[in-house]
């Protein structure tokens, strides 16, 4: 499916408008990458510690008459996630001590203020703060790994510089998207980790294929000056480029608008993912390149 075809647009002139963008989302990116280890983030129970009930009711129970049970037990910060028609709610208490006895607790809360409305608890998760901890710090490992080996990859299937380009990409798609989520006040937990570490695939598959298509070039036109090369190569693919990132989009459009709550940050986190790994392949990556010119012209691969 040809949606563009013979374009000539001038992806390059615009790319210190893109790198001032691009500083921007990284920069609170980082800001962001900072305050989840010193816990100035909204963790989630994953890192912060806490307590996770999922309760299925006999009959309907609102968030709000479930707040106001939590708030007189002196449960005030509890998160409360409702599962339409399916009398349940999803309870998450953070704790940054003791979590032994909360589940009873809250469940004996439930059982005094709503004697005629049994309960049955399906899955009660306690996380201590080391264990959190240690999850934060396995999640960070296992992003820092994860650029090291698109490193290795795109070095070894490109060249050196390529890789660097590609992982600078990628950092910056992971970094604007967690930002995002820092500014949103959305909550920071594992789930939102494998978006990120999906995310970060994706961003990837797309830097390559432009950069399939600049190395083609510069086989065939290795005269040809480095600017006017790369905007060929991203013209010739920009048509792939924004079918794929559609059709990925529509999916994961349904599933932030179908999926239900608990899929909603995990949908959201891929849906602005996709939008920043598409702008960062065309000018992210591919203006990276500039930094090893010689002589405004691209040496031969």
């Amino acid at each position: 499916m040809d949606i563009f075809s013979g374009t000539s647009f001038d992806f390059m002139g615009k790319r210190k408008i893109a790198f001032f963008i691009s500083g921007v989302l990284a920069f609170v990116g980082l800001i962001a990458a900072i305050s989840v280890p010193l816990g100035k983030a909204n963790l989630g129970t994953d890192f912060a510690g806490g307590v996770m009930i999922n309760f299925r009711f006999e009959q309907p129970v609102s968030i709000e008459e479930a707040r106001g049970v939590l708030d007189k037990g002196g449960f005030t910060d509890a998160y409360i996630q409702e599962f339409a028609g399916a009398n349940k709610l999803l309870i998450r208490v953070k704790r940054t001590e003791g979590t032994s006895g909360v589940s009873s607790n809250i469940g004996e809360l439930f059982k005094k203020a709503m004697p005629g409305n049994p309960y049955t608890i399906e899955l009660a998760t306690e996380v201590g703060p080391t264990v959190g901890k240690k999850l934060q710090q396995d999640a960070l490992w296992a992003i820092a790994i994860s650029l090291l080996g698109i490193l290795l990859y795109v070095a070894w299937r490109f060249e050196t510089r390529f890789g660097i380009a590609a992982v600078a990409a990628t950092l910056h798609d992971v970094l604007a998207v967690l930002g995002i989520f820092w500014i949103l006040n959305k909550e920071i937990n594992l789930l939102i980790v494998t978006a990120l570490l999906t995310l970060a695939g994706y961003s990837l598959t797309d830097t390559v294929v432009v950069f399939d298509r600049i190395r083609e070039n510069l086989r065939k036109s290795i005269k040809d000056e480095f600017v006017p090369l790369i905007n060929k190569s991203i013209n010739e693919v920009i048509s792939r480029t924004i079918v794929t990132s559609g059709t990925v989009l529509l999916a994961t459009l349904a599933l932030l608008l179908l999926g239900g709550e608990v899929l909603h940050d995990f949908s959201l986190a891929l849906f602005l993912g996709v939008i920043v790994g598409t702008y960062s392949s065309i000018f992210v990556a591919s203006p990276l390149l500039l930094v090893w010119k010689k002589k405004g012209k691209l040496i031969k691969m």
